[in-house]
């Protein structure tokens, strides 16, 4: 089926209570706040019947419908801790918009901290998704630059391998990077899954997940501030190229 068969809501999770880096989602990036690129990139991808913000925030509220996004409702506060799972503010999101007669089929989290995801990106999510049978959700990945093979749980004066796996006579802890087994580490570019799984299921993955390889910057994912500054860098330097953003800069 094609995307136009689908209603498909694209959504931004964006908390006000960031310690690491204090209100990052509306830090300016190039003149405009960074939740602007990852709204920009959902609209102009063109698969999103909706794009809609999840926020605590009065302020970012208004931010946001500036630069085209919805937010027909502030989230809760008992969802947007800092330990509070997606679960909670995607089912709560999900079940307020049904109860509004809006039902999506998908959904996909798209997360404000990676501006470097463009249209394009999204659109080949979606292409890789939409012609998989029997999935539940797809989420970014990228192939991981420290292998869990070499980290060890430390328990107190002794310490032992995270994965005790390998043969016996090569470790991967004492093996070569190029030897050990392909693994790949998620980042916090994309997921889409079907409603069902959290509507049904109460899980935002599922159980049967496609893998969906980012590549360059799509992945890069600003946690703090020394990652704050390597985006600045990178942008300044044309390393690196946000989405175009359409609207004037939010004064």
């Amino acid at each position: 089926m094609a995307q136009n068969d689908y209603n498909i809501v694209a959504f931004i999770p964006a908390r006000a209570g960031s310690k690491r880096v204090p209100d990052k989602n509306i830090r300016p990036l190039a003149g405009h706040p960074l939740i602007a690129y990852t709204i920009a990139a959902a609209l102009e991808s063109g698969i999103f019947t909706n794009v809609i913000v999840s926020t605590d925030s009065e302020r970012y509220a208004k931010i946001v419908k500036h630069y085209g996004a919805e937010v027909p409702f502030l989230r809760p506060a008992e969802f947007a801790g800092d330990q509070s799972p997606d679960i909670e503010w995607l089912q709560y999101s999900l079940n307020q918009l049904e109860e509004a007669g809006r039902r999506y089929d998908c959904f996909s989290i798209l997360r404000p901290t990676s501006p470097f995801r463009m249209p394009a990106t999204i659109q080949r999510a979606w292409q890789e998704f939409s012609t998989q049978i029997g999935v539940d959700s797809l989420r970014a990945v990228e192939k991981c630059t420290q292998h869990p093979g070499k980290m060890w749980v430390v328990r107190g004066k002794r310490m032992m391998p995270l994965l005790p796996l390998g043969p016996a006579e090569q470790p991967w802890h004492s093996s070569q990077y190029p030897s050990l087994p392909e693994i790949y580490v998620q980042n916090a570019s994309l997921e889409i899954a079907w409603s069902r799984v959290v509507l049904e299921d109460r899980t935002i993955a599922g159980n049967v997940v496609v893998p969906f390889f980012t590549t360059d910057d799509e992945g890069f994912d600003v946690n703090n501030e020394y990652d704050w500054q390597l985006a600045e860098h990178r942008v300044q330097s044309g390393n690196a190229t946000l989405p175009p953003v359409s609207r004037p800069y939010y004064s």
